[in-house]
């Protein structure tokens, strides 16, 4: 027996142990030993760079072996292979060069099978053929697993940032407001006993309270443009200074709903050295209140905002199909997104039909679609060089016939028409290295289709729609005036 006919014995029994193909018979081992090659590898050896065509597969006898890619936020390995594994081009697989870089981890050999083999391979080698299918469908499956997960990570990325964006500040403004909130009771409480250290009637104390609660019940400050504020604010201190009081208060004052007549009965009623003590009073007790209700507002705004974060990733419950209220998930993301679109100087507006019916599904997923077009959406109307005009993004919610049908509208530039096909594609994107995986839209895409839901995109410059039609819950609520 020749030494290369030895060789190609051992080779064949070294197959024979493997853990993937060993169970094939015999005569489908001969032949890919009589059609392959053994090749070895050093520690550090690229196995198939991500910029390289993968040119075969390759069956792992020793070594180690591992895949790494980055998606924007720097490497991570992804899948590896040691004796026993069957990596690189399979049969079937459409893929051309991989997705991340394959490095050897630990010194390694196996036999290499070249592409312009496998036609051979189907027809020769059925039993290892379908043993190779099958691992090209649990591969696909982790990859796509993976992907889920960077997208993922990258659509927390966003939604942290843009929820540190949207809780610092009225977390700022209740801390600014406590700070303020103490000195303000303590002026209020100095206040207070001036005033009660005056001789007072039941009438005069009866002025002054009408003074004080019309300056309780509402603040015009929202009603006066900067302009008329300022005037108010001089007039009253014109008037405080005419009758003997600190100017001081004016500011405050100007703020409030009071009126001047209503100064005007308090000046009558009260002698005027009691004057200066009422208005003090008058004027503590609203700032007072003041900042109790902007603490209280900011409490609110943090409040919504963890609320709609817990809905929009339904991160108190399980994953399951459910009933869905898509209007819900469409504010929720609109508000998780909100400093973006502050950012980007847009106008996001959501439509939502009255009367929307649910549909079924998992709203955790569905809110990641939301979050991708709107995120991209934000993106096209991001002002550019050059470019005139406000951003607009309409989303909207609407049954026809048995679907709801959500809309994602852009006023932005429009996709070129040569890439236009290739939105959905994974990996595909149009956007700077670090600022996109090229996932969002595959993942959309797939989520939909999970949903036996269809998505679709129309584009023309000035008006982009991506549209996502989703079976509606039979027996759901139908919109108003519906038969």
């Amino acid at each position: 027996m020749t030494d290369t006919a030895i060789a190609a014995t051992d080779l064949v029994e070294r197959l024979a142990r493997h853990r993937m193909l060993g169970s094939a018979p015999r005569p489908e081992l001969e032949w890919l030993v009589a059609h392959g090659r053994l090749r070895r590898y050093v520690l550090g050896e690229p196995v198939t760079p991500r910029t390289e065509e993968v040119t075969g597969l390759l069956v792992i006898f020793t070594g180690h072996f591992a895949i790494h890619v980055d998606r924007g936020a720097g490497p991570r390995m992804v899948m590896e292979w040691r004796p026993g594994d069957v990596t690189g081009l399979l049969p079937f697989s459409r893929m051309r060069t991989p997705p991340g870089d394959s490095v050897t981890l630990e010194a390694g050999e196996g036999l290499e099978l070249d592409r312009e083999h496998f036609p051979d391979l189907v027809r020769e080698c059925p039993n290892v053929t379908a043993i190779l299918v099958h691992l090209m469908l649990d591969r696909a499956r982790i990859f796509n697993t993976s992907d889920l997960h960077d997208e993922k990570m990258m659509s927390l990325g966003k939604l942290a940032a843009g929820l540190a964006h949207e809780l610092n500040n009225p977390a700022s403004a209740a801390a600014r407001s406590a700070k303020l909130l103490a000195g303000s009771l303590a002026d209020a409480e100095a206040a207070s006993r001036a005033l009660g250290a005056l001789t007072l009637t039941d009438g005069q104390r009866a002025v002054i309270d009408r003074v004080r609660e019309m300056c309780r019940s509402a603040v015009v400050g929202g009603e006066h443009t900067p302009l008329e504020r300022s005037d108010r604010e001089e007039a009253m201190g014109a008037w405080l200074e005419r009758h003997g009081a600190s100017t001081s208060p004016a500011p405050a004052l100007a703020g409030t709903a009071v009126t001047m007549e209503a100064l005007e009965a308090l000046a009558g009623a009260l002698p005027r050295e009691a004057l200066d003590t009422a208005v003090r009073w008058i004027v503590a007790n609203y700032q007072a209140l003041m900042l109790a209700v902007d603490i209280d507002r900011a409490a609110t705004r943090v409040h919504d905002l963890v609320g709609a974060v817990k809905r929009f990733t339904y991160m108190d419950q399980q994953r399951s199909l459910e009933e869905v209220d898509l209007s819900q998930g469409l504010a929720d993301t609109i508000a998780v997104l909100g400093s973006k679109a502050r950012a980007s100087s847009a106008t996001v507006a959501l439509e939502i039909e009255p009367g929307l019916p649910r549909i079924s599904g998992s709203g955790a997923e569905l809110n990641q679609v939301w979050l991708n077009l709107l995120d991209n959406a934000l993106d096209a109307v991001a002002p550019k060089a050059g470019a005139t005009g406000a951003g607009r993004v309409t989303v909207s919610a609407k049954r026809e016939l048995d679907a709801v049908v959500v809309r994602v509208i852009d006023n932005g530039p429009g996709i070129p028409p040569e890439v236009r096909g290739r939105v959905f594609d994974p990996f595909f994107t149009t956007k700077p290295m670090g600022q996109g995986t090229g996932l969002g839209l595959d993942i959309a895409q797939r989520i939909a289709r999970a949903h036996r839901a269809l998505i679709e995109v129309d584009s023309r410059p000035g008006r982009t729609e991506f549209r996502l039609s989703l079976p509606a819950v039979a027996g759901g609520p139908r919109p108003a005036g519906g038969s």
